[in-house]
C-alpha cells in the first residue's frame, strides 16, 4: 500500500486538531533555500457563507443600487465614501485609516468563468484553484507546500487556526497543521505515553508504523513550539472579544516572536445572509474590521506590518436584488481585500461593478480570483505560480 493510501485510510488526514504534512518529492529545488531567506507572512481569512459584496463595498453611486434593494441598501450618508461611486459599509469603519494610509486594496467583480452556487463546491473552486467543471484533491496552498520538495518542513509552517484542515491546506506529499487552541493542544501531547511514543526510534517497525511515530514526534514538537512562541509574542492591541479577534491576536503574537509559520488561514463563518441581513452583516464586517486594525496596530508597533500580507475572500457573492425576507441569495462575482504595508496598488483594482449588465441577476465577474493567487504566488512567496495554479494567469501587479 502507498504511504499515501494508508494515511487516508487510517483517518490521519483530518488527525483530530491538527494536521501534520507528509515528507515525499516535490518539484522546486531551490524552494527550501528560497524559504530560509524569507520573512514574508502570508494571512489568508475566508468569510464562510458567501459575503454580500454589495453591501460592504457599496456603489453608492449607482441609483440601481437602491431600486435593486429598497429595504436592505445601505443609505448615502451612512456609507464611508472612499471614491465617487464607492465606499465602505459603516460597520467597517476601522478600515477607512487603512485605505487612506496606503495599507488596504479592493479588488472589485472577482470570480470566474462558469460559476457555481453551490457553497460547497465554489468553495472547493477557491481553494483548490481548480476551474469549474475541473475537481482536484489537492489546495493551492497545499501544492505550494508541495513545491519544497525532500526538504522537511516543521509541521507548522502553515498553520489553520481551526481544528479541521481546510482543502486548501492539503498537498500531495505536505499539508498545512491546524489548531485554534495552543494550550490545550500543547496539555494533549505533553501526556507521559504521548511522549514516550513520540521518542520512539526503533528501525524494527514497516514504513507505516515508522510514519505513525514520525508523525506523532512532529506534533509533539509542533505543539511545544507553537505554545512557547505565542507565550513569547507582544500583542498590546484591543481586540474584539470574539473567535477572529482571538484568531488575528493570537497570530500577531507568534508572528511578533518571529515565528517560522509563514502562511496562516483564519475562517469567519456567518454571511450565508438569506434574511435580515443587515444586522447579521453588519455585526460580522465590524468584528472582523476591528480585528484586522487591532492585528496592524500590533505588527507596526513591532515592525513586522511590511512583512505581512493580509488577503480576504468569501466563495461567492450574493444576487443584485435583494429578495423577500430582508437578505440575499446565492450570486456570482464579489470583492477580494488585501491589506499590508507593501502593496503595490492601493485602493480600488478594477471597474465598479456593473449592475446593468448581468448574467441572469449576478454580477459578471472581470478578473479571475487565480490572478491574485497568481500575484500571491509569485510576488510575495516568490514560487512558481504556473506549477502551483497549473496554468499561467495574468499578473494585477498587486504586490
Amino acid at each position: 500500500m502507498k504511504r499515501r493510501d494508508f494515511i487516508r485510510k487510517a483517518g490521519l488526514a483530518t488527525a483530530g486538531t491538527f494536521m501534520i504534512p507528509l515528507f515525499l518529492k516535490g518539484w522546486d529545488l531551490e524552494a527550501a533555500q528560497k524559504l530560509k531567506n524569507s520573512n514574508k507572512k502570508l494571512v489568508i481569512i475566508q468569510f464562510s457563507g458567501g459575503n454580500d459584496g454589495l453591501n460592504t463595498v457599496v456603489p453608492f453611486g449607482n441609483d440601481l443600487y437602491y431600486q435593486k434593494r429598497p429595504k436592505i441598501s445601505i443609505p448615502q450618508r451612512e456609507v464611508i465614501k472612499l471614491s465617487d461611486s464607492q465606499g465602505l459599509n459603516p460597520a467597517l469603519s476601522k478600515l477607512e485609516r487603512l485605505y487612506k494610509e496606503g495599507d488596504f486594496c479592493i479588488v472589485n467583480n472577482v470570480g470566474y468563468p462558469n460559476p457555481d452556487r453551490s457553497h460547497f463546491r465554489s468553495m472547493d473552486i477557491w481553494q483548490t484553484a481548480s476551474k469549474s467543471d475541473e475537481y482536484l484533491s489537492t489546495g493551492w496552498i497545499g501544492r505550494y507546500l508541495d513545491g519544497f520538495g525532500k526538504s522537511e518542513l516543521n509541521a507548522h509552517y502553515a498553520l489553520e487556526m481551526d481544528d479541521t484542515l481546510s482543502l486548501a491546506m492539503k498537498g500531495d506529499s505536505k499539508s498545512g497543521f491546524a489548531t485554534n487552541n495552543f494550550n490545550l493542544l500543547k496539555r494533549t501531547t505533553n501526556t507521559p505515553i504521548i511522549k514516550a511514543l513520540a521518542n520512539h526510534h526503533s528501525h524494527e517497525h514497516s514504513e507505516q508504523v515508522s510514519y505513525l511515530y514520525q508523525t506523532l514526534a512532529n506534533t509533539v514538537s509542533s505543539a511545544d513550539y507553537l505554545f512557547e512562541k505565542e507565550r513569547a509574542g507582544k500583542s498590546t492591541a484591543n481586540y474584539p472579544q470574539n473567535s477572529i479577534g482571538k484568531d488575528l491576536q493570537q497570530i500577531a503574537k507568534l508572528i511578533n516572536a518571529d515565528s517560522d509559520t509563514q502562511i496562516y488561514y483564519v475562517s469567519l463563518g456567518g454571511f450565508d445572509t438569506h434574511a435580515n441581513q443587515r444586522n447579521k452583516q453588519e455585526r460580522l464586517l465590524k468584528n472582523y474590521a476591528e480585528a484586522l486594525s487591532a492585528f496592524r496596530t500590533d505588527l507596526k508597533k513591532e515592525g513586522n506590518w511590511d512583512e505581512t500580507l493580509v488577503m480576504t475572500f468569501s466563495e461567492f457573492g450574493r444576487r443584485v436584488a435583494q429578495n423577500g425576507s430582508g437578505g440575499t441569495d446565492h450570486g456570482t462575482a464579489n470583492i477580494v481585500f488585501l491589506a499590508g504595508g507593501k502593496l503595490k496598488k492601493q485602493g480600488f483594482v478594477g471597474t465598479p461593478p456593473n449592475l446593468t449588465d448581468l448574467d441572469n441577476g449576478d454580477l459578471k465577474y472581470k478578473i479571475d480570483f487565480r490572478q491574485i493567487y497568481s500575484d500571491l504566488l509569485k510576488n510575495w512567496l516568490e514560487t512558481n505560480s504556473t506549477k502551483v495554479l497549473n496554468a499561467e494567469f495574468k499578473s494585477l501587479g498587486l504586490v
